[in-house]
């Protein structure tokens, strides 16, 4: 079954805790330092915020999946949008480890479809081995950049940051 992802950048992580904590009426599934997360059921919603990123808003959207084959799905009908797609395949963040592939719709908004294999205590395996700079969520938002062949426009590790969470 899917279910319907957002993650939020947020500045005062505290505040935004308790205010979506009320408007839900739940307390989040996982808090971290820098990162909360709700896993509602009505409606059926994967909800997270973070402190990770470079403008308060929307960072990105998505579907959460609970098997594989459902990710092979959208990913089909990713690949049947034209969009350029890019198959993260197996990778941590936003503390987990999942399988994934990215979008990026006509607006620019980043899209990420991903089926969630585990949690791990760190937010990116990769960054936690050798600080960064802060970094959006998992996927920069804003005006996308013109892509490279086969390349989601906003997503994807660059010669200057191979372990970007995207």
């Amino acid at each position: 079954m899917k279910r319907f992802h957002v993650h939020m950048h947020v500045d005062d992580l505290a505040k935004s805790i308790a205010f979506y904590s009320r408007l839900f009426a739940a307390e989040p599934a996982r808090v971290e330092t820098d990162y909360a997360k709700w896993m509602l059921e009505d409606p059926r919603v994967n909800f997270a915020i973070s402190t990770r990123g470079d403008k308060p808003g929307v960072d990105h959207l998505g579907f959460q999946v609970d098997e594989a084959d459902e990710l092979a799905e959208l990913k089909a009908r990713a690949q049947g949008a034209d969009m350029a797609l890019l198959d993260e395949g197996a990778t941590t963040c936003c503390y987990a480890r999942s399988d994934k592939h990215w979008i990026t719709d006509p607006q620019g908004v980043a899209w990420e479809h991903f089926h969630t294999l585990g949690n791990i205590p760190v937010f990116n395996e990769a960054a936690a081995q050798q600080p960064q700079p802060a970094q959006a969520a998992c996927c920069p938002t804003g005006a996308p950049s013109a892509p490279a062949p086969g390349q989601a426009a906003c997503c994807g590790p660059t010669a200057n940051n191979p372990n970007k969470c995207c």
